[in-house]
């Protein structure tokens, strides 16, 4: 057992180690004073009833099992990577994976917004990565509505008893196009199009994404079936606590 725990901390720390070399970038985070003052407050209101019940879950989880608090610090770091490696996309802009769906899977959608505001809040002091006035619209998207897809996606096909590898991988790759499509929703809201309103706005939003980010959700599906089969090797009886 001893000999598992060091061998997930390995991993973690490798992880890690990763987003330290990770460039500093203006990823696909939605930038520091890109957003109105108003859509900012709406955005952050909209993430507050999320945020009280994941810590709540957390407290819960962790009075209930203390074990599990190494796949969760795991599944930290897992965000706190993917989400800070950028890929170049069209017009100077880039793209990145979320590496939310791993904790949507695990732990729910909710305890994944506490983790995912976490890695935000980070980014944006020390990266300028995303930004502090738009952590409402980048938390919602990146860390509570991708990763509520995930967790229905997985959900449902668990229950239909498809291989789980496959699960885990569309539940993964789903949410993070996902997170997109809701990020290119909050950018045309707060820039309609003057032809065409918000639905041709949006349109023009995704297709400046599409390029790189239809190959980066692939990439952090295979990422996060890869990290799944690691814990299942090294973490079993913490992960049968988690009802996975």
């Amino acid at each position: 057992m001893l000999k598992k725990k060091e061998k997930l901390s390995i991993l973690a720390v490798a992880l890690l180690m990763l987003f330290a070399v990770a460039p500093v970038s203006n990823a696909m985070h939605v930038m520091e004073g890109f957003l109105p003052v108003t859509h900012c407050v709406i955005w952050i209101v909209i993430c507050i009833p999320f945020l009280v019940i994941g810590i709540r879950n957390i407290k819960k989880l962790l009075d209930n099992n203390r074990k599990t608090l190494m796949i969760l610090a795991l599944t930290g770091a897992f965000v706190f990577v993917l989400s800070s490696l950028k890929i170049p996309s069209v017009t100077g802009s880039c793209s990145h994976m979320t590496g939310t769906g791993l904790g949507a899977i695990l732990f729910g959608p909710c305890i994944t917004s506490i983790l995912g505001i976490i890695v935000l809040i980070f980014q944006a002091v020390l990266l300028a990565h995303g930004g502090l006035t738009t952590l409402g619209a980048n938390c919602f998207s990146m860390a509570i509505a991708g990763p509520i897809l995930s967790y229905v996606i997985y959900k449902a096909l668990k229950k239909a008893n498809v291989n789980k590898k496959v699960t885990v991988f569309l539940a993964a790759c789903l949410g993070d196009l996902f997170t997109y499509c809701v990020t290119s929703f909050e950018l045309a809201i707060a820039y309609p199009s003057e032809v065409g309103g918000i639905g041709a706005s949006m349109a023009k939003f995704l297709g400046v994404f599409a390029t790189t980010q239809v190959p980066l959700a692939i990439i952090e599906g295979i990422l996060t079936v890869i990290i799944v089969i690691g814990l299942e090797t090294y973490a079993k009886d913490e992960l049968k606590s988690l009802d996975f």
